[in-house]
């Protein structure tokens, strides 16, 4: 049956001598699996739709099996991330999280417009760490393991001093603190920024701009939950850690 859908490259491999296995999460039916037979040849018509990151109109062949790619559309190619080592590390680390937490065939048209946004903007130079912090909190929901972030996870108290608790799944209120001898204490900026991207739309996203430490405070925050809680290991993150020490080592000796 021939079908076609929007979608978004989330993850290539290359098959044989000339083939590619795209990954695609659509917006009409979910993460698919496809077949871009020739795509690794440069006169390929299908060598610039299938590359990673592209976004575009699919149209293919669903069988028993992998769908095999007919032709596609280009809507965005996000060639400022393809030529840019900063950006391109934070929307592979944005795309492999998206494969790793999603099953096939389960359309969700939320999460495909929040895959879309965040590209997009990192494609325009927005701060791509923190768009890559907001889209790790929004993908809490999609793994399964949403932390408390808008009362005490104890006791339901929403007034008070706040620190977040790995092993109590969210904030714990001062009056709490005892039940957690490994708190993260954490800045009132790096709370309010956390209880923000939970519930933030970005197309109503403005101007950016969040001070070094926080933004420490932030990763660290989301690691450590997503190591705990999501039992996923992610190449791209690993480099893109090493990507931000060098970041970091750089500002300090200027």
């Amino acid at each position: 049956m021939l079908q076609k859908a929007e979608g978004i490259v989330i993850r290539t491999i290359d098959y044989g001598e000339s083939n590619k296995i795209i990954t695609l999460l659509t917006r009409e039916f979910g993460k698919i699996g496809v077949m871009a037979r020739g795509a690794k040849k440069p006169k390929s018509r299908l060598t610039s739709i299938s590359q990673l990151f592209g976004h575009g109109y699919f149209l293919f062949y669903k069988s028993t099996g992998l769908a095999t790619l007919q032709q596609g559309e280009i809507i965005e190619s996000f060639r400022e991330v393809r030529n840019d080592l900063f950006r391109a590390s934070y929307a592979s680390y944005v795309v492999e999280l998206t494969d790793k937490l999603t099953e096939e065939r389960q359309p969700h048209p939320a999460l495909f417009d929040l895959l879309q946004k965040t590209l997009h903007y990192i494609d325009e130079g927005i701060d791509s760490e923190i768009l890559t912090r907001i889209f790790e909190v929004k993908m809490f929901i999609v793994a399964g393991i949403q932390p408390e972030l808008h009362q005490c996870a104890s006791c339901g108290q929403v007034e008070g001093e706040f620190s977040f608790s790995i092993k109590e799944a969210g904030f714990l209120c001062h009056r709490c603190y005892f039940k957690d001898p490994h708190l993260l204490r954490i800045s009132p900026a790096t709370i309010r920024l956390l209880r923000l991207f939970s519930t933030i739309n970005l197309d109503k996203l403005g101007a950016i701009s969040v001070k070094n430490e926080t933004k420490k405070e932030l990763a660290t925050v989301i690691s450590s939950y997503y190591d705990t809680y999501s039992g996923i290991q992610l190449k791209s993150k690993r480099f893109l850690e090493q990507l931000e020490r060098m970041d970091v080592n750089q500002e300090d000796e200027s």
